[in-house]
């Protein structure tokens, strides 16, 4: 009988990573499906003044350039993995950074705001961040992971802290993400992961810094 699976080509994983940055430029990005998070318990809120809204869009906005930055380290990272679990994870862990994505796109549009105008270097930027990790092997590659989502977990709950106290709705957003990439980082360390550097980590905290402080604005 014929097998009709294959052992897919780097080819074949090229063609893929373009199709997908394709769909995030077109902001359809790759995802699960999954529904957007609503606060557990409705209860009457005030609506948000300006300057709280101003903030809330902010702030989203930075979380929305940062599913753009961790949908681009995934795709990098998977093109050149070597073992197909590994590559298996990151494309999957990618799909659902893509829900990300969309909520916080959708929240962007319900605080009349708009995404960081920055999205596409923030993707190509990442996407070869991504790709040189890979390079270092597939451990050194999940330990890149693991550390950027325990480093992510940080900031989500600092903007977790900053958001107006009537955001439910942001907040409901932020707290999903936030346990998820808790799962992502689990997952990478279960599959081999290993512990960077302390100068990497330092690198990767003040890179991201850069970014944060750009989205919230531009």
């Amino acid at each position: 009988m014929t097998d009709n699976l294959r052992t897919e080509s780097a080819l074949d994983r090229l063609i893929s990573i373009v199709d997908h940055a394709l769909k995030n430029a077109t902001g359809c990005p790759p995802a699960t499906g999954r529904p957007t998070p609503t606060p557990a318990v409705a209860r009457e809120t005030t609506p948000l003044q300006p300057p709280q809204r101003r903030h809330s869009a902010g702030l989203m906005r930075v979380n929305h350039a940062g599913e753009i930055a961790a949908q681009a380290l995934y795709h990098g990272q998977a093109l050149v993995a070597r073992d197909p679990a590994v590559r298996d994870f990151l494309m999957e862990a990618a799909r659902e950074e893509g829900d990300h994505l969309v909520w916080c796109a959708q929240r962007l549009q319900e605080l009349d705001a708009r995404p960081s105008l920055l999205g596409p270097l923030w993707y190509v930027g990442s996407a070869v961040l991504g790709a040189a990790a890979g390079l270092a092997g597939d451990a050194m590659s999940l330990g890149f992971i693991a550390e950027t989502e325990r480093q992510v977990e940080g900031h989500i709950h600092h903007h977790l802290e900053r958001l107006p106290a009537d955001d439910d709705r942001s907040r409901a957003i932020l707290i999903q993400m936030k346990a998820d990439e808790a799962a992502h980082r689990d997952h990478a360390m279960n599959l081999g992961g290993a512990s960077l550097p302390a100068a990497v980590q330092v690198l990767m905290r003040n890179t991201a810094k850069i970014m944060t402080k750009s989205a919230y604005w531009f």
